[in-house]
C-alpha cells in the first residue's frame, strides 16, 4: 500500500480541477496545467479534494499509485505558488545577465553561452553570480536549471561553476609538498 496515494489532494479555495479526455486539468491563479491521466489508476474529484486509487491489483498500478499522486500534488502547489530554483555561480570572471528571454552566461569560454529561456519560465539575475529560474511547472523548471548547470559543473578542487543554492561540493585536497 502505498503512503502517499493514500492521501487525497487537496484543491484549494480559487483553484479548479476538471477531468476531460483523458486529462486532468487545474486552473488556478498562475496559470492552467494539465496532466495526462494512467489507466492504471482510478481519479476521482469530490468535495475539495482529488483521490486517487489503484485501479487493479496489479504491482503496475501500486507503483503508479503514488507517483500520480505526487504529479497532482506538483500541479496544485505550482498553479497557487510556483516553483523556483536559484543558482550560484563561483568563479572569477563567471557573471550571468538576463536581457529579455535570453540569458548571456561568461563562464570562461572564448564565447558568451546564450541561453534561450523557454515559454512558461522566467530567469532573473538580482546580482551576477546568482540565477533565479521560476515557473509553475516543477519539471520543466528543474530542467532548465540542469541545462544551465551543466554549461559549467562545479570542480572539486577550487568549487568554481555553476551549483544550486544549498549544494554541497565535496573539495578534495590538492598535492601535498
Amino acid at each position: 500500500m502505498s503512503r502517499t496515494g493514500k492521501k487525497p489532494v487537496a484543491v484549494p479555495a480559487g483553484v479548479t480541477a476538471a477531468i476531460a479526455d483523458g486529462a486532468l486539468s487545474v486552473k488556478g491563479p498562475k496559470g492552467t496545467l494539465s496532466l495526462p491521466l494512467a489507466d492504471e489508476v482510478t481519479y476521482s474529484i469530490e468535495d475539495g479534494s482529488i483521490a486517487v486509487q489503484p485501479a487493479n491489483d496489479s504491482k503496475r498500478a501500486r507503483a503508479f499509485w503514488g507517483m500520480q499522486r505526487t504529479l497532482i500534488a506538483n500541479l496544485i502547489t505550482g498553479v497557487t505558488e510556483g516553483f523556483s530554483k536559484k543558482l550560484l555561480i563561483t568563479g572569477v570572471g563567471y557573471r550571468a545577465n538576463s536581457q529579455g528571454k535570453t540569458l548571456k552566461l561568461q563562464l570562461g569560454y572564448s564565447h558568451d553561452v546564450d541561453f534561450e529561456i523557454p515559454e512558461g519560465i522566467e530567469i532573473k539575475t538580482p546580482d551576477n553570480t546568482t540565477v533565479e529560474i521560476s515557473g509553475i511547472d516543477k519539471q520543466k523548471v528543474g530542467q532548465v536549471a540542469a541545462e544551465i548547470r551543466r554549461w559549467r559543473k562545479p570542480e572539486p578542487y577550487k568549487g568554481k561553476g555553476i551549483k544550486y543554492a544549498g549544494e554541497f561540493i565535496f573539495r578534495k585536497e590538492g598535492k601535498k609538498k
